[in-house]
């Protein structure tokens, strides 16, 4: 993922050297093609592999030398500070701003200009999970005098993406739209390193795209955008199926953080949850506080939030299962969303997709497959 690492005091002389760099965390979308789990809390704030999604980016920010940390909201946005208060508790400095209308990625970042105090802000999507080696990027913006870096990670299938093609410095040549025949493999990972001026120039008060309006106005200009480009681990968690994927690979250990809130392995069970004799964990679960796995079930690469019951000889695989929801005995759930307090009836079968809406139920041994209910 990196090269290979310095002697320990030329490491902790780069990490010194970031605190010079300001982050600001883009954390105001709506998330909605994760309903119904985030009609109750933000997209980062839903629970992975234990935590709140954007704790484990802002541990390896603070990881990385960072402290002075900025985070763009808007959709409840009070949810973050009553969470994550000044961020004294991550060794961190958190700052809040708001956007009363959306202003897009590059109108987020604009919108934080007013609280930064360092020469050059490191951007990320507060929904994005990735590998890269964060000083890295940071250093490639500051050894080469870049006015903006762009994390670009390699794809093995660039088709869904827009692409980022480099010359053989890292200079950035073009942003170019999804197509059938990429010329590239890289693509835009969602994590940039501006300098302070060139950040202050995106206009204010209005939605701006980095990806259609920013970086190709730079382009045009000759502005110097240089490509961190990488293999590490990465995810956008925007859909469920990615949520679970992400939490799951947090769990084994396949991606970093250091905010677990205990080993890698199998699965992580959560203070006051009660995992019954003959219950199976696998495949990088979580079984959040208080809530209760029956004798027999299984629970296969799934997020079991807090409260929640799994009834016995139930079998829940690729699932996400809400706040104080209750899956009765014998059900069987795959690639389903369960909505917080919702309950799912014995022997019910669950499929493709499934979403339940919260406070909804289903009667016992009720199939369903791909659609919301």
């Amino acid at each position: 993922m990196s090269a290979s690492p310095a002697p320990v005091e030329k490491q902790g002389e780069r990490v010194e050297k970031l605190s010079g760099v300001d982050a600001v965390v883009l954390v105001g979308g709506q998330g909605t093609r994760l309903r119904p789990l985030t009609l109750s809390a933000p997209k980062p704030m839903l629970p992975t592999a234990g935590v709140p999604f954007l704790t484990h980016l802002l541990s390896r920010i603070r990881a990385a030398g960072i402290t002075h940390v900025v985070l763009g909201t808007s959709y409840k946005a009070s949810v973050f500070e009553e969470y994550f208060g000044d961020g004294s508790r991550l060794g961190l400095e958190l700052e809040y701003v708001v956007e009363d209308t959306p202003l897009g990625t590059g109108g987020g970042i604009r919108n934080a200009a007013s609280r930064l105090r360092a020469e050059h802000i490191m951007v990320f999507n507060g929904d994005i999970l990735s590998g890269v080696d964060l000083g890295a990027v940071a250093h490639s913006h500051l050894d080469n005098d870049a006015d903006v870096t762009l994390h670009l990670v390699k794809v093995a299938d660039p088709r869904a993406f827009g692409c980022v093609p480099t010359d053989a410095d890292g200079r950035v040549l073009a942003f170019l739209e999804k197509t059938e025949n990429p010329p590239a493999d890289q693509i835009n990972a969602g994590c940039y390193v501006f300098k302070r001026s060139v950040l202050e120039e995106i206009p204010a008060d209005r939605p701006v795209s980095v990806e259609r309006e920013t970086f190709p106005g730079l382009l045009e200009r000759g502005a110097r955008l240089q490509g961190h480009v990488d293999t590490s681990y990465w995810l956008d968690l925007g859909t469920p199926a990615a949520f679970v994927k992400g939490s799951a690979d947090l769990v084994r250990g396949l991606a970093p953080s250091d905010a677990l809130p205990g080993p890698t392995g199998e699965a992580i069970v959560l203070d006051g949850a009660l995992v019954r004799e003959g219950a199976k964990l696998v495949n990088g679960s979580t079984i959040g506080a208080g809530a209760q796995v029956g004798p027999g079930a299984t629970v296969d690469g799934s997020v079991v939030f807090d409260g929640a019951v799994i009834g016995a000889n139930a079998v829940v695989t690729g699932s996400v299962i809400g706040a104080n929801a209750r899956i009765g005995d014998g059900a069987v759930l795959r690639g389903a969303v369960i909505g917080d307090g919702a309950v799912v009836g014995a022997r019910c079968e669950l499929l493709e997709g499934l979403r339940l809406w919260p406070g909804a139920s289903l009667a016992d041994g009720s199939v369903r497959f791909s659609h919301d209910a």
